[in-house]
């Protein structure tokens, strides 16, 4: 995996986690716990599909593959959201007792 994947995941994450604690109140945990919990969640579930679809003749031959970019931001993206929901959403109901 390249650097370029690694951070399309990471900031796909960090926008699934910030859209995930805009989307479901209850599983907010601030803006910089937001983008943490996204961006971890991105880079693990981006890794996860990118093992699972594989990754792209171009990159290994030296270039650019923009489609696996894409492909990479979005995953990380959606994981990203999973995650930070999962994890506010088990976190506010653990501090709310």
């Amino acid at each position: 995996m390249d650097i370029a994947s690694i951070l399309a995941q990471l900031i796909g994450g960090a926008a699934g986690g910030t859209a995930g604690g805009k989307i479901l109140k209850d599983s907010d945990l601030g803006q910089i716990g937001n983008l943490l919990a996204g961006a971890i969640g991105g880079v693990g579930g981006g890794t996860i599909l990118g093992s699972l679809v594989g990754s792209g003749g171009a990159a290994a031959a030296g270039g650019v593959d923009i489609a696996a970019l894409a492909g990479q931001f979005v995953g990380g993206g959606v994981a990203g959201l999973v995650v930070q929901i999962v994890v506010g959403l088990i976190k506010n109901k653990l501090l709310a007792k």
